[in-house]
């Protein structure tokens, strides 16, 4: 009789996980490389638990260019511009608060987003 019970039990607990397939969550990165973030302050995830969306990974541009110009007949370059690299996006950092959304069976989280103060 028990064996029965604890279908039952089971049968209704895959019915609410049905009914509400995903939790949002916020967690605190703790490390970049390997990733891994803290979630409410109750549990850690390594990277392989995590789905990272191209928005928040770091993404820097080279842009440095000299130019080739002709100038009462001979060929001149100018100076090296743009000698910096520019950071479009710096990606996750240790400390960042993220929101996370929990997807239905629990084994993987994705990241939406950075969670900034106003």
């Amino acid at each position: 009789m028990s064996s029965l019970l604890d279908l039952i039990k089971a049968a209704g607990a895959d019915a609410v996980n049905a009914s509400n397939p995903v939790n949002i969550l916020f967690g605190e990165i703790l490390t970049v490389n390997p990733l891994s973030v803290k979630v409410d302050q109750r549990f850690t995830l390594p990277a392989d638990f995590l789905i990272v969306p191209e928005s928040l990974t770091r993404h820097v541009v080279d842009l440095k260019h000299t130019h080739q110009y002709t100038d009462d007949g001979s060929t001149n370059n100018t100076s090296e511009a743009l000698t910096q690299k520019i950071v479009i996006r710096p990606g996750l950092a240790p400390g960042d608060r993220v929101l996370m959304l929990r997807v239905q069976g629990g084994q993987r989280y994705v990241i939406l987003d950075k969670v900034v103060t106003a």
